[in-house]
């Protein structure tokens, strides 16, 4: 690719990955992602973060179109992740840099991923600035933001934050800007991001930018390392990762199931006939058909979640058990749920998914509902209630 200026002498360097399909396990359908980099030309020229190491050389020969690697003077490792410094040996070799900028968790975590002692390591806690000429840097570590390296970098004099991780996205596309692409698209791709990879530590956004707004940084870009470049939308984006990270919820309800021979599919229809007639907001989800990655955000923005599986084997279905270990890992909060399910002779799945949901901290409001082999009218009729029973302490929750 080639790159792209996105200030006055600082350019867009990284690589685009228009193939990858699975990314940190959750699914990304057809958009694939990008691998962003940036490289800031002053008195002293740094580099702020690389590729993985597959990308190494589509990478480099972006660089040396703007700059021969040698005369790079300094390396800022935001993110040690290997999709963002799996080029740095080479890297290394090439630019034999002054100094090598990181957290101070950031060098014990590329010790325990390169083995190099030898590499000219400069840690900056947060509050350290590095001056390149006519810019400054100034360093903020946001432990866990995804991993505990992680840290911002902001240039003032640009009103740039180059965000590691956050404000990110995946989608590949030749465009490098927000105002490039329909905006609703990018939002929900970035929800999506979101729910899939910042929803744990959202405590820790919302510190994040109390912290932000208390060091009074005026942002006006945003370049995040994966996805497109906030250049007229960087508030909106600041203001969504709020949001999102308040997890303030909907009068929305989602059904996750998985079902055998459609009786468990039958009830879930029944049960959200019920939520819809009583004013929810529902959305139905075939665990075969969706992929627990594009349920999270669903359920980030849903106030209820209900779980249906058959039972099978004497316990619930894989799939569904699949769904509720990769739920419980992204810890979503402030959750209502119901579980509920058919069985032929035994009908222990219902009884296990109930279990697994209080143990992430999801709060039971009806009990569960299990009805054998095939649904009759009136069992169709009680699922209509059980979804009633949910609409109503849902909207007894979210006010209006």
């Amino acid at each position: 690719m080639q790159p792209v200026e996105i200030k006055k002498n600082i350019y867009w360097v990284g690589a685009v990955d228009w193939n990858l399909r699975n990314f940190h396990g959750y699914s990304l359908a057809r958009q694939g992602t990008t691998y962003n980099a940036y490289l800031v030309k002053d008195e002293k020229t740094a580099l702020f973060d690389s590729v993985p190491a597959t990308h190494t050389e589509e990478f480099l020969h972006t660089l040396r179109s703007i700059i021969d690697p040698a005369a790079i003077d300094y390396l800022v490792v935001n993110h040690v992740e290997p999709d963002h410094s799996g080029a740095l040996p080479k890297l290394v070799e090439l630019v034999k840099p002054e100094k090598i900028f990181c957290s101070p968790v950031g060098k014990q975590t590329l010790l325990s991923h390169y083995h190099r002692e030898d590499w000219p390591y400069e840690v900056v806690p947060s509050g350290q600035t590095l001056n390149l000429g006519q810019r400054t840097v100034h360093f903020l570590e946001t432990r866990m933001l995804h991993w505990p390296d992680s840290m911002f970098s902001f240039l003032p004099e640009d009103k740039l934050l180059i965000s590691s991780d956050a404000f990110g996205q995946n989608w590949a596309a030749s465009e490098r800007f927000d105002d490039q692409v329909d905006l609703g698209a990018l939002l929900d791709l970035s929800a999506n991001y979101y729910a899939n990879i910042i929803l744990p530590f959202s405590p820790l956004v919302q510190k994040l930018l109390a912290k932000i707004k208390e060091l009074g940084w005026e942002i006006e870009m945003i370049a995040p390392d994966h996805g497109f470049i906030w250049r007229s939308h960087a508030a909106e984006i600041v203001a969504k990762y709020d949001q999102w990270s308040r997890q303030i919820p909907g009068r929305k309800a989602v059904i996750v199931y998985d079902t055998m021979w459609k009786s468990t599919e039958t009830m879930a229809k029944a049960i959200a006939e019920g939520l819809i007639k009583t004013g929810i907001s529902t959305r139905i989800m075939h665990l075969k058909n969706a992929h627990h990655s594009d349920v999270m955000p669903e359920i980030m923005h849903a106030q209820a979640v209900l779980f249906g599986s058959s039972t099978h084997n004497n316990g619930m279905l894989p799939l569904v058990a699949d769904m509720l270990t990769y739920m419980k890992g992204l810890k979503p909060q402030g959750k209502i749920g119901a579980v509920f399910g058919s069985y032929g002779w035994s009908g222990e799945a219902v009884k296990q998914i109930t279990e697994i949901l209080q143990s992430a901290k999801v709060e039971i409001v009806v009990d569960g509902l299990r009805v054998k082999n095939v649904p009759t009218v009136l069992d169709l009729e009680e699922c209509m209630e059980f979804g009633s029973k949910v609409a109503r302490e849902i909207i007894a929750r979210v006010p209006e």
